[in-house]
């Protein structure tokens, strides 16, 4: 029986893909996935047999991967971040499972963009928080700022995905007002643009300013709480502890 790993390794360095990652990725025969996220790859597996497709074509590369597994060999379907969170997990089960595929499919979670993003501002996500994507090609855009209003509603933490892109320019402006009708104009947000790889780059601004910061689909944006501040340079959401 072949088996199917769907692998999660992180931001894209090495550093911090996991063990279990590193090694499953050595062990396959076959590594598959999106083609940006192959290339990232394979500056540190170059001698691996890798299988790519583009943007939009996630239920192909399912397909491919399971077909592959099911000729008995060892699999690794790559996503970045974890692959339980807007990853491959999910739609490689539904593939899997509408394929009558014989194989085992094990999930092999990796730190996801939030955590990512998170270390480098400082201590952001210390108390409860939503993940939201602003990404409407799969969620209405009004259930995505619905769930946007029930965060604000909550005190949540609200960490952003896909936040813009040369279409969707506004979406972040529209979470931004919404959350001012909950939270104070100087909530701090910050932005970090490709975390954990090579160019990364971030900055702290305000919910009032966030639609002058410069954002697109490479950025994560955390936006603080009713307790969150700022000290120096970085951006800190208390857990609650007397100090």
């Amino acid at each position: 029986m072949g088996k199917l790993y769907v692998v999660g390794f992180g931001p894209g360095g090495y550093e911090h893909m996991t063990a279990k990652c590193i090694r499953v990725i050595q062990e396959a025969d076959v590594v598959t996935g999106y083609t940006t996220y192959v290339n990232l790859l394979k500056e540190y597996f170059p001698e691996k047999t890798y299988l790519a497709t583009p943007m939009m074509q996630e239920v192909k590369r399912c397909r491919m991967a399971v077909e592959e597994a099911m000729k008995g060999q060892t699999v690794a379907m790559v996503s970045s971040g974890d692959s339980g969170i807007y990853g491959m997990a999910g739609i490689i089960y539904q593939v899997a499972e509408e394929m009558k595929a014989e194989i085992e499919i094990e999930t092999v979670p990796g730190v996801t963009a939030a955590s990512a993003a998170a270390s480098v501002l400082g201590a952001p996500l210390m108390h409860d928080f939503a993940v939201i994507s602003l990404s409407d090609l799969m969620t209405p855009l009004d259930l995505i700022m619905k769930r946007v209003d029930c965060a604000g509603q909550g005190d949540l933490i609200v960490c952003l995905y896909n936040p813009k892109s040369k279409k969707r320019t506004g979406y972040v402006e529209q979470a931004a007002e919404i959350l001012m009708g909950y939270r104070k104009r100087e909530t701090p947000v910050g932005i970090v643009r490709n975390a954990g790889r090579k160019d990364e780059s971030s900055q702290i601004t305000t919910l009032e300013h966030l639609k002058d910061a410069e954002i697109d689909m490479f950025s994560v944006v955390i936006i603080g709480n009713s307790q969150t501040y700022v000290r120096g340079n970085r951006m800190i959401t208390p857990r609650g502890y007397e100090v």
